[in-house]
């Protein structure tokens, strides 16, 4: 049977049994958090165990079986809200996250972190209000669909400024006084001057120099070319192109629709934006604890198929209803 573009109700744990391994796209969701939400259903426990351990072994439970039924291809994306306890930060999130991790081969690929504008107005004396939540994202290969250039796109209008005469200088004196050797220094000042020349021209927005035993080396990861460059030339440029960068923060309001329902609706911009990064156009994309639909409605808007599943019938409903209203 073709469950695409349905809603499911029951549990997610079961109904993720019954799904072929390897046949989802994407996963975004945002499970009831611990302590933080009353659901109003007879057997309703997730969110309402006895310790933060127990909490997370019953998302453990649904995002075990999530891991199977996405695709190699594929990303799970857990959004979830943190807790404190006697005035203490229980840090729930980050416990799920490394549970995660170790329980199943799959890599963190980011903690992106959104930041609400519009927090809830309230003044604590002894602490500041929390106004971040993490949305983490999981991926089950190196070779998971990713589409960086959608992911917030938004034209950029630079402040051009007309280099100066002096634009270079500091890097000059410092070429002048680091131990590179005369050939070293030569060629570095003339990789200076050519860069120089392409700022004057327009063809780049500006740059950085490091140079070895001036500037502290960089170690692995995305800096390994730049490290090799200063090891082997004794400096490395880089270019700046002024195009917008793709961040670890989203900022938006937070969300709530008139005469709904729901007491933790998901951002949609938010949920747009991570299906235009990680789910191909046509995918699949998946909401285990779906709640109102927001998932679905993001799917859809963005010409991707959906599925939501939830253990309340008035939650499905909900979902169904806002579903067909959006036509």
């Amino acid at each position: 049977m073709n469950l695409t573009n349905t809603i499911q109700c029951g549990d997610s744990a079961f109904l993720l049994k019954q799904m072929p391994k390897d046949s989802i796209d994407l996963l975004v969701t945002s499970p009831p958090y611990y302590m933080q939400r009353h659901y109003n259903m007879a057997g309703m426990t997730i969110g309402n165990e006895g310790s933060v351990e127990d909490y997370i072994e019953s998302l453990m439970e649904v995002f075990n079986e999530a891991v199977r039924v996405i695709k190699p291809t594929g990303s799970l994306v857990y959004n979830l809200g943190d807790k404190y306890i006697n005035s203490s930060l229980l840090l729930v999130p980050f416990r799920f996250a490394i549970e995660a991790t170790k329980k199943n081969d799959i890599r963190l690929v980011n903690n992106i972190t959104w930041v609400k504008t519009n927090p809830t107005p309230r003044q604590f004396n002894r602490r500041l209000v929390s106004s971040t939540e993490p949305f983490f994202h999981f991926a089950k290969s190196g070779d998971y669909y990713y589409d960086r250039k959608n992911f917030f796109e938004r034209k950029v209008n630079f402040i051009k400024h007309k280099p100066t005469n002096r634009l270079g200088g500091k890097y000059r004196e410092m070429i002048k006084d680091s131990n590179l050797t005369t050939s070293e220094k030569k060629n570095a000042s003339e990789a200076l001057n050519e860069v120089i020349a392409e700022v004057k021209a327009g063809s780049v927005q500006g740059f950085r120099m490091k140079i070895r035993g001036i500037h502290a080396e960089a170690f692995g990861g995305q800096e390994g070319g730049r490290k090799i460059q200063m090891e082997r030339k004794g400096f490395t440029i880089i270019r700046i192109h002024g195009n917008s960068m793709k961040k670890d923060v989203m900022e938006t309001t937070v969300e709530s629709v008139p005469g709904l329902k729901h007491c933790a609706v998901f951002p949609l911009g938010i949920i747009r934006e991570i299906i235009k990064l990680l789910c191909p156009p046509g995918g699949l994309v998946l909401d285990p604890y779906v709640g109102s639909g927001t998932t679905a409605l993001a799917a859809i808007s963005e010409n991707r198929k959906y599925m939501g599943m939830d253990i309340d019938p008035d939650y499905c409903e909900i979902a169904n209803k806002r579903i067909h209203d959006a036509g």
